[in-house]
């Protein structure tokens, strides 16, 4: 078995639109997996399908590697749709890549409940929730030589305090990495791995702003001295989810350059 190669694997990977999500779903692919992107908006869905099927330098890729189901993620009777729905199509998963998560920046003084309720939904409660949704199909794909795989996209922001003003968002983060220690411990009796990449600043639409505004600033603030590429989100995704990363599980990988080894 190749160390990095995902052919028939099938992997599912929660807001694979845009961002961080589509950068892992798209270097899944090139890795050889068969890919379920999902997404709230089912226009967005298809998109993103016909953007990863028309492929890069090796061209369009055939039509049933890649899949789109539209789930609105922050309700557990989605999570559970979802998985049904999947489970329908494949048989079995071997990656599930909880990504699909929501920020919300007010001042203290000005930060609201639902700001609070919208946030911990997707960013925790929904990976929870979709885990376990999955589980079963997690299981059937998985051995003690080769388990399936659960990859939670945190943040830095649950590593070091955030320089803006994003409470509910740094707070999910944080509890999100450690609920990927939790959930290690659980399923790995399973045959089922559980980590967790926390990524810096990469070009995605939740970062726009910021990158705008400060871009320059943050690059320079990195011991790498860049931004994250999507080679870059992507490659740590093939490893964990690969036959190179069977024996890692627990782990919490920042993926930024350096950036939270700063004060």
């Amino acid at each position: 078995m190749q160390l990095f190669d995902l052919t028939g694997t099938t992997a599912v990977v929660t807001g694979g639109t845009r961002g961080i999500g589509l950068m892992i779903a798209r270097g899944l692919l090139q890795a050889g997996a068969d890919v379920v992107v999902s997404s709230r908006k089912a226009d967005a869905c298809e998109q993103a399908r016909a953007e990863l099927l028309a492929g890069g330098d090796g061209g369009p890729l055939d039509g049933g590697r890649v899949r789109a189901v539209p789930a609105d993620l922050s309700r557990e009777d989605e999570c559970l749709r979802l998985a049904e729905v999947v489970g329908e199509q494949t048989g079995a998963v071997r990656v599930l890549v909880n990504n699909a998560g929501a920020t919300w920046g007010a001042p203290l003084e000005e930060f609201p409940s639902s700001a609070w309720d919208k946030v911990l939904d997707l960013n925790l409660k929904s990976p929870f929730f979709l885990t376990r949704a999955f589980l079963p199909l997690l299981e059937a794909a998985g051995s003690a030589d080769d388990p399936a795989r659960v990859v939670n996209v945190g943040s830095i922001d649950g590593l070091r305090v955030p320089l803006m003003p994003t409470y509910s968002y740094s707070a999910s983060k944080a509890a999100l990495h450690h609920l990927t220690r939790v959930l290690a411990v659980e399923l790995g009796p399973r045959h089922v791995t559980v980590n967790a990449v926390a990524p810096g600043p990469f070009e995605s639409k939740m970062m726009a702003a910021t990158l705008e505004a400060a871009g320059d600033q943050i690059a320079a603030a990195a011991p790498l001295r860049r931004i994250g590429r999507p080679d870059d989100m992507a490659g740590v995704a093939i490893f964990l989810c690969s036959r190179a990363g069977a024996y890692v599980t627990g782990a919490v990988i920042p993926v930024d350059g350096g950036l939270s080894l700063r004060p």
